[in-house]
């Protein structure tokens, strides 16, 4: 069995203007081999140093002991203001903690059982919507995985399903803004005063400002809702109507279009990549494909089983070990640092690679290849606990790592009861990092009903 595909990474060494460039086309083809066993690299410009950790002591000490010595960084965040505005996934210090303190309680673990329903039903929507498509044909995947993800988020916030008329026009939206935008813009390169020009495209802000417009409807209609008193419970209206326990403020609309924004982000994008990355791993390995669908099969689906998806659990966690969703991390120090015997200034750049971390050759046996098995056996807890961040660590780790968890279960147990994919000859995706690592082309499989 081949390994599934990864980026060729680029030669040992590069000019500035080359590797600026691989930066700004594929961050994951712009790095070098060797960063899949180093502890540590080092990359210098003219703007701006930085470094790569793989080191388990270092990053424990940026994401757990002293997270608050190493906010997140602005260089990436300019990016991605135009949509995610002051969200939680942007802000750092006491902005953050406030807004953490009023969006972690709706995602605590004893809450997931109240979007669980919603769940299903988009499970059991992307199952029938494949349908007319399951006869053999070559079928691009990534659009149904989007779309599905999409639908629980709407469904899970909003109670509304993507049908909807709102619904489907965010969706088309943000499906362009996440073409239009690259990962890195200009100042991920040279940082600069707050005036200085982003040189985001014509198309990125326009649909930025078209995809706020439809949230800041949506926000608009559920607080008239809550003053009426008859909201639904759901994801939306539990973050609305919850004060930060310290100050007792609530999100304002114009905060909440920010949170929503995010929240489409993280949990539609992230959720979509990991789907069709999944699909295409199962499509590939024929053998563990089928004992994931019978155990899809003798789910219930009920919240009180969905702890006997133990493979298909395993499953999803392997795929977000070799495609995580988010690939790079990115804080920055604020006073001078030693990492590893090698001083480091104030403003420099710490890169946390999950993608490199998780395909590191001294934490992994058989890093490349895709093993759900591994997460049973006995050497992987280690690695797992020094070398798995595909929700990030410590107090900034995802809120709704948990919620990501339980969604990519239910639709996978939901797509595999119904139908089998399989490769098409001679087509392998190229994953690369747009704001989540996806195929350059797209992910085509053929899908035919079980029997």
């Amino acid at each position: 069995m081949s390994l599934p595909p990864k980026p060729v990474p680029r030669a040992p060494r590069v000019s500035l203007w080359r590797h600026l460039k691989l930066f700004r086309a594929d961050i994951l083809s712009a790095q070098p081999a060797r960063i899949y066993r180093a502890w540590m690299a080092e990359f210098r410009t003219p703007f701006f140093r930085s470094v790569l950790v793989n080191d388990p002591a270092l990053l424990r000490c940026v994401l757990k002991e002293r997270p608050r010595d190493f906010p997140k960084s602005d260089r990436i965040g300019a990016g991605l203001r135009p949509l995610l505005g002051a969200s939680v996934f942007l802000t750092n210090g006491p902005l953050w903690a406030h807004q953490r303190r009023i969006i972690d309680p709706a995602f605590e673990r004893g809450r997931l059982k109240d979007s669980f329903g919603a769940m299903r039903a988009a499970g059991d929507a992307a199952a029938d919507r494949l349908a007319p498509l399951a006869d053999g044909r070559a079928v691009e995947i990534e659009p149904l995985a989007s779309h599905a993800a999409a639908d629980v988020i709407f469904r899970t916030l909003f109670s509304i399903p993507i049908e909807h008329g709102t619904a489907q026009a965010t969706y088309r939206e943000f499906h362009a803004h996440q073409r239009s935008q690259p990962l890195l813009n200009l100042a991920a390169f040279v940082k600069g005063p707050g005036w200085m020009p982003r040189l985001h495209s014509r198309e990125t802000r326009a649909t930025a400002r078209r995809i706020r417009g439809l949230i800041a409807g949506l926000v608009a209609e559920r607080a008239g809702r809550i003053e009426a008193g008859d909201a639904p419970r759901d994801l939306a209206t539990r973050i609305m109507t919850t004060p930060d326990p310290e100050s007792g403020a609530r999100f304002s609309r114009e905060e909440m279009v920010d949170q929503v924004a995010i929240f489409f982000l993280a949990g539609h994008e992230t959720s979509a990549s990991t789907l069709g990355w999944t699909l295409y791993l199962l499509a590939t390995h024929p053998g563990i494909q089928e004992r994931a669908a019978a155990e899809a099969k003798a789910f219930s689906g009920a919240f009180s089983e969905l702890s006997k998806l133990k493979l298909i659990r395993d499953i999803t966690r392997e795929t977000l070990r070799l495609y995580p969703p988010v690939p790079m991390m990115v804080r920055e120090t604020t006073r001078p640092e030693r990492f590893r015997s090698r001083a480091l200034g104030r403003g420099t750049q710490v890169v946390l690679s999950p993608w490199h971390l998780h395909r590191h050759e001294r934490f992994w046996q058989d890093p490349d290849a895709f093993d759900p098995d591994r997460w049973s056996r006995e050497e992987t807890k280690e690695s797992a606990r020094r070398a798995f961040l595909p929700f990030s660590a410590g107090p900034r780790v995802c809120p709704g790592a948990g919620f990501a968890m339980a969604e990519a279960a239910v639709l996978l147990a939901a797509l595999l009861a119904r139908y089998r994919f399989a490769p098409v000859e001679g087509d392998v995706p190229v994953p690369v990092a747009h704001l989540t690592v996806r195929s350059k082309a797209g992910i085509r499989l053929r899908v035919t009903e079980r029997r």
